[in-house]
């Protein structure tokens, strides 16, 4: 009798666990997206004929050997036990080969050959096939690095549970991070902890998180990272700090990962060894070409420089009266010979505002009249927007505007204006407005996307193959990288992206949360449903309907639109916002500033008229009356007050969503996710309430009816001080 209880309850205890996802009793988002955790039993019964044995044809390199780990360690995790490593190809092997190790591959009768070879030096493809008369599962491709972004590629569908059969190659050449890291470990802008490379240990003591942080990138595709802030400082490129750089480049480069380095345009004068940083100085270009080969010598796939020069104080060519593509250019002369790269960053605006110029305009001014000046080996770095990473932004009018010059996209990952590692903000669907914009800069029309893509450049700057994306990275020391977990889907879309400019927002979501915390649908809807609110969510209780830059000073943590005292006039919210009795917008159409004319003629018609205008842009490109008349039916006013409080009745019901997600995830995440996302509903009041009291003193306004009034006065939330706000850097 007691046997046959034992078994019922057995029964009963594997159904219960076959119907509820597995939720661990703690996971500290170390592994990322790369937990391979334990199937269910069906699953497993459906993967495990896949890997009877793996295979990997050839002679095995550092980055194959890399390959074959990372699916041991998958399978280990996801089946509970590792298939043998065999030499020998059999039915049921799961085989990585390219047709350099597999001739079969290469020769002409082989079906797989053409789709080999379009796939190009990093594409791969998974494919169920017959080998040498057995049925295999084959990882194939040209190169090494593409057998392990294929290794990545098959476990990812086995996690998720989609058939292996894809052929996928990436669209941009360089995806990279971009650290803005310090070398005393702080982080500008970085909102997860001290800096992940500690320079004070390097060269000689290497942390194993660098090789989890491979991982993670080659899961993705991304094959490059920027060690150190774009704010760089000279000690980076002495001897010292090269030894440093190496020996990151040695952990990385398995994975298919360059080292590049941010480089101080001012760095041979500030290290005393020339009197000048004049680009066309023969000395100040024989000391950049001596350096160049210095640093080849110790990371001999060294990927090249990234500069911000002329910008918020930096120094740059413009001190001596040269052009930005006279300085990207002497340092590309500098690595060209190494087959090295200058990204050269188009954020300037290095002088001053006093009369009131718009600064949206300054980049797209100072760099057309370069396009085609640069030298082969450069590419210009251009933020999404023409301001600073706001919430929203349109697109850079750069993008279609320099139609004979690659540009690299830079988005920031790091949410320096979205609420830090506090608020909730999946910025996939941000990168995803970007990038599917169309510049209208083609008969046929032309997005983002394929303006990064190299699809408008001349068949020279084509066949060299610069296209890119950048990501200004949000990792950290803190145990889960990210600070918060769901910022882990934000340096996952970025990298998704990077290889697809044109993939979907939604569908690499759901990606992400399949494998972060389980592929159930029961988890992953909801997950996707809350990631997919979130960021519009942050627009409306921050910056509505166009507003931007009303951020608190330096720290840029808080609502501050009253700010009207610094320095610059453009480091003030008042010159975003422009709120005055007679209404509120910033006007950058014929009547204003113009910065309309910087886009393609059909975009400036239809952004001339507020009525064409999409709401979410109105008060960027117009200066608009307090009671002009909304397509809602609302006037302005009311309008803006109706975001605030939707955005509000968002960020609740993100907390909602969450919370109904208890049962599903496992304790410690949930309850850290839950933490925020309580702190976040109280930052949405805050910015609702510290900008309706402003904005209502501003134009004496009454509050439409069932508009509640802000809880406290205004000098309240002026007086709020935010002292040794994380970031800084």
């Amino acid at each position: 009798m007691l046997n046959i209880f034992t078994r019922l309850l057995a029964t009963v205890l594997l159904s219960l666990a076959a119907a509820t996802p597995a939720c661990a009793v703690d996971e500290d988002g170390y592994d990322l997206w790369l937990r391979y955790r334990p199937l269910e039993r069906a699953a497993q019964a459906r993967l495990q004929p896949q890997a009877r044995t793996l295979v990997l044809a050839g002679k095995p390199s550092p980055t194959t050997q890399a390959a074959l780990k990372e699916l041991q360690r998958g399978l280990q995790g996801m089946l509970g036990s590792v298939p043998p490593v065999s030499t020998t190809i059999q039915d049921g092997s799961l085989v990585l080969a390219t047709p350099a190790t597999l001739p079969e591959l290469a020769t002409a009768s082989s079906p797989l050959r053409a789709e080999l070879t379009a796939l190009g030096p990093e594409g791969y493809l998974l494919r169920k096939t017959r080998l040498q008369g057995d049925n295999v599962t084959l990882i194939a491709a040209n190169s090494d690095i593409g057998l392990l972004y294929g290794a990545f590629a098959w476990l990812r569908a086995a996690v998720i549970g989609t058939q292996p059969e894809a052929a996928s190659a990436p669209k941009l050449q360089l995806r990279l991070l971009n650290h803005w890291d310090n070398l005393d470990r702080t982080v500008e802008r970085g909102y997860a902890g001290a800096s992940i490379w500690d320079w004070w240990a390097l060269p000689d003591i290497t942390d194993r998180r660098y090789v989890d942080y491979a991982r993670a990138n080659a899961s993705l595709g991304i094959n490059g990272t920027v060690l150190n802030n774009v704010n760089s400082k000279p000690e980076v490129l002495t001897a010292a700090f090269i030894a440093k750089a190496a020996a990151v480049a040695d952990v990385l480069r398995p994975y298919g990962i360059k080292v590049y380095l941010s480089a101080r345009f001012s760095t041979p004068l500030e290290l005393k060894e020339t009197d000048t940083a004049d680009p066309l100085s023969p000395a100040v270009q024989a000391w950049w070409r001596k350096k160049a080969d210095e640093i080849y010598r110790a990371i001999p796939d060294f990927g090249g420089f990234l500069v911000k020069a002329n910008s918020e104080g930096q120094p740059g060519p413009q001190d001596y009266h040269r052009t930005h593509a006279d300085g990207a250019n002497m340092l590309a002369a500098a690595v060209a010979p190494h087959k090295g790269i200058v990204m050269w960053r188009a954020f300037v605006y290095a002088h001053g505002d006093d009369k009131g110029t718009d600064r949206a305009k300054q980049a797209y001014d100072e760099f057309t009249p370069l396009d085609g000046k640069f030298a082969a080996n450069v590419m210009v770095q251009v933020k999404n927007g023409a301001i600073d990473f706001q919430p929203r932004e349109p697109f850079h009018p750069l993008f279609g505007g320099m139609p004979k010059t690659p540009l690299l996209m830079e988005f920031q990952i790091t949410k320096e204006y979205l609420g830090f590692s506090t608020d909730l903000a999946y910025l996939g669907t941000m990168f995803e407005e970007t990038l599917h914009t169309d510049t209208k800069r083609a008969p046929q029309g032309l997005t983002v996307a394929q303006v990064i893509e190299g699809k408008a450049l001349p068949e020279p700057a084509r066949k060299a193959g610069l296209t890119g994306m950048a990501g200004v990275a949000n990792i950290g020391s803190d145990r889960n990288w990210t600070g918060h977990h769901f910022d882990q889907a934000n340096w996952y879309a970025f990298g998704r992206l990077a290889w697809d400019p044109q993939a979907s927002a939604r569908a690499i979501a759901v990606e992400w949360a399949a494998q972060t915390f389980s592929a159930d649908a029961r988890v992953t809807a909801p997950v996707v449903d809350i990631m997919m609110m979130s960021r519009e969510t942050v627009v409306d209780y921050m910056t509505p309907l166009g507003l931007h830059h009303m951020m608190g000073t330096g720290h840029h943590h808080g609502p501050a639109p009253w700010v009207d005292n610094l320095e610059r006039p453009d480091w003030n919210p008042v010159y975003y916002h422009r709120a005055a009795r007679d209404g509120i917008g910033f006007d950058r159409t014929a009547s204003g500033t113009n910065a309309l004319a910087q886009y393609a003629p059909e975009i400036a018609r239809q952004y001339a008229d507020p009525r064409t205008t999409p709401a979410q842009l109105l008060l960027w490109f117009h200066h608009l009356p307090w009671d002009y008349a909304m397509p809602s039916g609302r006037t302005l006013w009311a309008e803006l007050l109706h975001r605030y409080d939707t955005g509000v009745r968002g960020a609740r019901e993100l907390q909602s969503r969450w919370m109904a997600l208890r049962p599903m995830i496992d304790e410690r995440r949930h309850d850290e996710v839950a933490q925020r996302l309580r702190r976040q509903v109280a930052n949405a009041e805050l910015w609702r309430n510290a900008c309706i009291a402003y904005f209502q003193s501003i134009n004496g306004l009454p509050l439409p009816p069932g508009v509640a009034p802000p809880p406290e006065p205004l000098e309240y939330y002026k007086a709020i001080q935010v002292p040794y706000a994380p970031g800084r850097g």
